[in-house]
Parts: C-alpha cells; structure tokens; sequence
C-alpha cells in the first residue's frame, strides 16, 4: 500500500513592529528570517509606521512585502490573534514602552500586543527588544513584569568585543542573538571564543612582553 508523506509546515514567526527607535532591527529581522525559510507573520502599529517614515526612505507597502503575511494592528481577529495559530513565537523589534506596558499587564490594546499576550499564555517565547533610555522605576516595573508573564526583554545594546566596522555588522550581531533564542543560527556575527586571540592569554598574562 502507497503511504502519503504529508511535509512538514513551515516554522512561523510573528514578527511586531512597534513605536519607537530602532526600526532597522524589525527589518534586518524580516530579512533573515526570510533566507531561513521561515514564515514571516508581521504587524505593525501605527506609530510603529511613523517611525519607519522618520528612520527610512522605506514606504509602509515595503515592509509589508517583506514578510509573507502582513496584518493590520486595528484587525484584532487575524490568525496571529488565536492560540490555535501555531506558530514559534513572537520578535517585537523594536519594542516600544506602551507596547511593553501593554504586553506585561495583558492590557492589550491591538493586534501587535494581542499577539504578544497570545504566544505569551501558549507558552511560546517572545522577545522584546526595548528602546528606551534612560529608564525610570515604571519602565522597570514592567520589564520586570514583562519577565515574569515569560518574555524575554532584550534591549539592543551593541557588543563590541567583535570590533564591529559598521552599522550593518552592529545590527547582525544583535539581531543574531535574538535569533539564537529560536535556536536559529544565520551565521550573522562571529561568536566568542570562534577566533583566535589577538594576544596569546600567556603573554597577556605576563605583562605583554614575551
């Protein structure tokens, strides 16, 4: 008897796009996930489209291309909105303090932070990538609670141990190690201890000179 192999779905990601700095980090994201062959499932808030104006020559129907389904932040009854949508979870890049507010209370107030409260309740990881600077105890607070509901709040700060040469290469870096947390390696960045020293630990140990 012929046996019919059903193929594996394609792994999903949502991926949200909110108000604050940082924009580069949703796109590079969108990128990526792309040449991994991952279905890309992006929302964008309105402030979040505001920002892409202020930070790109991009126009919103771009970004929109760039991922395989796109929805509306107002259409609160996409497939992204139910926890029968089986997906890997959710990038909010970046992740600005309403929406993180939002997300840590399940206040949710659109697609973007119902999404988010979704993958959050299923158990599936979220990560925030939070641009703010500097913070005060509410910003704290609702790290903290963000946390404790289970995502992950990860505020792009650059690593410099791999003497980055560009914007580029800063953002790859960052974008790679939210992309480990999915345990998806695009081979952005060069990871610690993957090349040799500059300067052998003896002779650093000895003063230098050896």
């Amino acid at each position: 008897m012929q046996q019919h192999v059903i193929p594996a779905p394609r792994r999903r990601m949502i991926v949200g796009i909110s108000g604050a700095t940082g924009i580069i980090y949703g796109l590079r994201a969108l990128e990526v996930l792309r040449s991994l062959d991952i279905e890309t499932h992006l929302v964008m808030s309105k402030p979040g489209e505001r920002t892409l104006a202020h930070e790109t020559e991009l126009k919103v129907h771009d970004v929109r291309a760039m991922a395989d389904f796109s929805y509306l932040d107002a259409d609160i009854g996409a497939a992204i909105a139910s926890g029968s949508f089986r997906t890997m979870g959710m990038i909010v890049a970046p992740c600005s303090v309403r929406s993180l507010s939002a997300i840590a209370t399940g206040n949710t107030d659109g697609l973007l932070t119902r999404a988010a409260d979704v993958c959050l309740k299923e158990r599936r990881r979220v990560v925030l990538m939070f641009r703010e600077t500097p913070l005060h105890a509410g910003h704290i607070r609702a790290m903290a609670q963000a946390t404790e509901n289970g995502a992950i709040v990860f505020p792009p700060v650059p690593a410099f141990y791999d003497r980055p040469a560009s914007l580029e290469e800063m953002v790859n870096h960052t974008v790679g190690r939210v992309l480990d947390l999915y345990d998806l390696d695009a081979g952005l960045f060069n990871r610690w201890g993957s090349q040799p020293d500059a300067v052998p630990p003896a002779a650093a140990r000895a003063g230098g000179d050896a």
